[in-house]
């Protein structure tokens, strides 16, 4: 088969896996979801494999193991979280006032040589752009709270994603068998090489960098919480979570914890330790977390992880505002499959400068 014929037929599969994603695009959460589960406890089914475990018995442990632990954890966490984000959004205008207050007289000395004027178009401009920021959060909260998703697409990822979690995992090896004997037997060697090291970078670096985002929330939300700060919980667990980005989950959360922490307390003292948490925070996670959890594993280029951010948070945005369950899975799929596509670039072009 020559070169052409190869590129056509795999151009025909790409539109055609592509059609079948828009068309299934209702049914796909709970099996992406359902996939990625499968993908990463794989290796701790083979684990238990090699202990004595039939594959069905590995497969059974550890799905109903994994999805008591989610349960659970979330009927503990998800009712005051729910709390705390309505309390939260209540007092989202309080605390803007406080603090443009409080930088009012600092810009005004700043732009001491600019009219009037010019300060209230100012001013209206970036008002203007709050409230359109503001806007988007909420409607997105308003989606996650109301019920935005389709009660069908709850019980479906309920009741579907383990089923489809428990069957891949079964046959997981049997599948990666299967494709294996598809594969160009020329070829067959480069590219059994490139996925072990798009599974080893891939799955190193989720695995690493999942550990980091949990450990750093846990922290963030003990400490902010013995410190009594309001919503401290819900600001920690969320800077945490989304501190894959670099820097951007701790300036965000020190943000929010410091602009509440100014309303909430009179003590400057109080204020600082709120900092000071985040400081410990970032000492912790660049000293001993990261290096140790994700090392040089995986997506190091900053464009990777914004990559990665950007396409879930455009994708729930636009889910946001256009509604339907229709639309459910493809944030979850972008998810899924941006981090894969950018590190098989990445190896790729290595793989090219090698071979010159």
């Amino acid at each position: 088969m020559n070169a052409s014929k190869q590129l056509r037929i795999w151009g025909i599969g790409l539109l055609t896996f592509i059609l079948l994603l828009y068309i299934l695009s209702d049914v796909l959460t709970p099996f992406v979801a359902g996939m990625a589960v499968a993908y990463f406890v794989d290796p701790l089914a083979d684990r238990l494999e090699k202990w004595g475990l039939s594959r069905l018995v590995a497969t059974s442990v550890i799905t109903v193991c994994f999805f008591i632990l989610t349960i659970g954890v979330l009927s503990t966490l998800l009712p005051v979280l729910a709390t705390q984000i309505i309390g939260f959004a209540s007092r989202v205008p309080e605390y803007m006032d406080y603090v443009r207050n409080l930088a009012e007289p600092l810009i005004k000395e700043i732009f001491a040589g600019v009219s009037e004027r010019d300060l209230k178009e100012l001013g209206t401009t970036i008002a203007s752009f709050a409230k359109q920021g503001l806007g988007v959060l909420g409607q997105v909260l308003k989606q996650v709270i109301s019920g935005g998703v389709a009660l069908v697409d709850i019980v479906s990822i309920l009741v579907l994603t383990p089923l489809v979690t428990f069957y891949l995992l079964r046959d997981w090896d049997v599948m990666v068998a299967r494709i294996d004997h598809w594969l160009p037997r020329k070829h067959a060697d480069v590219i059994r090489d490139q996925f072990r090291l798009v599974d080893q970078t891939l799955a190193g670096f989720v695995r690493g960098q999942a550990s980091v985002c949990l450990i750093l929330g846990v922290f963030y939300a003990a400490g902010l919480s013995v410190l009594g700060l309001e919503f401290g919980l819900l600001v920690g667990l969320g800077a945490g979570l989304i501190s894959f980005i670099p820097y951007f989950g701790s300036i965000l959360g020190l943000g929010v914890s410091i602009a509440i922490a100014l309303v909430q307390f009179d003590n400057w003292m109080d204020i600082a330790m709120v900092g000071g948490v985040f400081a410990i925070g970032q000492m912790i996670e660049g000293n001993f977390l990261t290096p140790k959890l994700v090392g040089e594993k995986g997506i190091t280029s900053g464009v990777g992880h914004l990559c990665f951010a950007g396409r879930r948070v455009a994708c729930r945005i636009y889910r946001g505002y256009v509604g339907g369950s229709g639309r459910s899975c493809y944030w979850g799929i972008g998810a899924f499959w941006t981090c894969p596509i950018y590190e098989k670039c990445a190896l790729y072009r290595r793989h090219v400068e090698i071979r010159k």
